[in-house]
């Protein structure tokens, strides 16, 4: 079959031939429609994801949709290394997929899966977000910011609060229902004045894109202005902004915030798969957005350097 496939840690993925996947028992077959680029897929390709194998070659990609052999359109997670998502056909456990709503077309729902379901499982699982609470997203610029804005609101969250770097994303996010916008481009004493601000009003939850520099001072202002005994939970998602922060330990002593993270072995598996579950299932009633650049999976070299605002997302063309 037709695949992508990465042949060393570090190099970007060829398309070429790989062999056919064998069901084993308690699997099913699987010929993919749609499979998205993902950062956690480009992460792993690196070695630099910490869930990466590290066997080569192998075929990239964590998820995807297509159909079943009785014609059914699935969504899939997690096949069996060394095959991925972009490829023609894969192997992958029967519990470890979902039917698509009718209405929700390939390319969206291989889109929006695991960005979704990084805010998902982190308010719904972790966070254990309540309706009227006040939501605090680090880093809503992103594909998966903004579908955290959508997602907090959604699930009841009386305000969204949203930071990032880019004006223009910024600005737009007030249309996807955040209620006030914060730019990380401002000077490091206005953004630790603003924060406080927002922190003595209350905020019952940070959803954390970023770590590095905006989450330390994010994290000093929740414990300098927010209330004594009061809740906080910070939920950890993703490192964009660096992967380590030196925190001072009065932080953790002087405040009642619980840190935490959210990812693959913070949620068991079969609560990760039903908050896809849960995101598919909103995606119409809460007209979830996310920008989409559909391209065919024989273009992956190119599609790989991709680097704008829209999701890539190949496409594989089968009988």
């Amino acid at each position: 079959m037709q695949a992508a496939i990465v042949t060393a840690q570090g190099v970007d993925p060829v398309y070429g031939d790989f062999p056919d996947p064998v069901v084993a028992p308690g699997e099913v077959r699987v010929r993919v429609r749609a499979a998205a680029l993902s950062q956690i897929t480009r992460g792993r390709a690196a070695g630099a994801h910490y869930s990466a194998s590290n066997l080569f070659p192998f075929v990239p990609g964590i998820d995807g949709t297509g159909l079943l052999d009785d014609g059914q359109r699935v969504y899939f997670v997690m096949p069996r290394p060394p095959l991925g998502s972009m490829a023609e056909q894969v192997a992958v456990a029967e519990r470890q997929c979902i039917a698509l709503p009718e209405g929700l077309d390939d390319v969206t729902a291989a889109a929006i899966a695991n960005p979704g379901m990084s805010s998902w499982g982190a308010l719904v699982e972790r966070a254990r977000l309540r309706p009227g609470e006040t939501v605090l997203i680090n880093g809503a610029t992103g594909a998966s910011g903004r579908l955290a804005v959508q997602i907090a609101r959604h699930l009841g969250a009386k305000r969204v609060i949203a930071t990032g770097r880019n004006p223009a994303a910024l600005t737009a996010l007030a249309g996807l229902g955040a209620d006030s916008v914060i730019a990380l481009t401002d000077t490091e004493d206005a953004l630790n004045a603003r924060f406080e601000q927002l922190f003595g009003e209350g905020v019952d939850v940070v959803l954390d894109y970023l770590w590095g520099q905006s989450a330390r001072a994010l994290l000093i202002a929740a414990a300098r202005a927010g209330a004594d005994a009061v809740p906080i939970r910070f939920v950890q998602i993703g490192s964009v902004s660096g992967a380590d922060i030196d925190l001072p330990s009065a932080v953790l002593r002087a405040s009642a915030i619980e840190l935490m993270g959210s990812g693959i072995g913070s949620i068991p598996f079969d609560r990760l798969i039903a908050s896809i579950a849960g995101v598919f299932d909103a995606a119409g009633p809460a007209g979830l957005q996310i920008a989409t650049k559909a391209m065919p999976l024989a273009e992956v070299e190119r599609g790989w350097r991709e680097q704008g605002p829209e999701r890539v997302v190949f496409t594989v063309d089968g009988d």
